[in-house]
């Protein structure tokens, strides 16, 4: 249940991010405010970790498969990808997208158990239920 409680705050925070994150764009040009959060986003990261709130274990990185280092490069996709589309389509369209996009990958990534992770087989119910989240998207977005 805590998880789920972090993931639902985690997505409050995304939406109020992906607002700030166009209002600096508009500002500073989307490439570069891209580079901003980024930036902002690593300081802040580094800080945390000065602070021993993680653990450091360079000796691992070695043996961590190369493809899960594109985190970082699909990042700053995200980041640029969120900041154009909120621009354009405003916020609760642009999030609404993003939700249905992230949970029909989800299903995907889980079902055959990608990057290492352990396989949670689709079922009928999870193709309804990503029909029904479209559906409710296309409500939510009709005009």
């Amino acid at each position: 249940m805590l998880a789920l409680i972090i993931a639902a705050v985690s997505g409050i925070a995304m939406a109020v991010q992906g607002s700030l994150n166009t209002a600096l764009s508009k500002k500073v040009g989307v490439l570069f405010g891209t580079f901003i959060v980024q930036f902002t986003g690593t300081i802040f990261t580094i800080i945390l970790l000065l602070f021993k709130l993680g653990s450091i274990k360079w000796q691992v990185l070695p043996q961590v498969p190369w493809y899960n280092y594109l985190g970082g490069i699909i990042g700053v996709g995200i980041v640029y990808g969120v900041i154009t589309s909120i621009d354009r389509v405003g916020v609760a369209a642009a999030t609404t997208a993003i939700i249905v996009g992230q949970v029909s990958m989800a299903a995907l990534v889980d079902h055959f158990g990608w990057f290492g992770l352990e396989a949670v087989p689709f079922n009928i119910w999870k193709g309804v239920g990503i029909v029904l989240l479209a559906a409710s998207a296309w409500l939510l977005l009709h005009k």
